[in-house]
């Protein structure tokens, strides 16, 4: 399993490096507050970065939002029920 999760992390490595080398002519960006000039191929990992950062930031936020209420349903179950003996 190991093995097989390094094969699949070098192949992307692998597939962004082409993507980089194909990609190298420089793209200029205006964010309104700066001019940016960069590569196409890091212009697209950088996407491909805050995209997953993002995602993961959205996810984390409903996943623990959930727990949150769970528990606060749970503490308002054990608040009604007699303790026991």
């Amino acid at each position: 399993m190991r093995l097989l999760a390094i094969l699949i992390l070098v192949i992307f490595i692998a597939a962004g490096v082409v993507l980089g080398a194909l990609n190298a002519d420089l793209v200029g960006y205006d964010l309104a507050f700066a001019q940016v000039r960069l590569p196409k191929g890091a212009a697209l990992l950088g996407a491909v970065v805050i995209g997953w950062l993002l995602g993961g930031l959205t996810a984390w936020i409903g996943v623990s939002s959930r727990q949150r209420r769970l528990h606060r349903q749970q503490l308002r179950v054990e608040k009604k029920l007699p303790p026991k003996p």
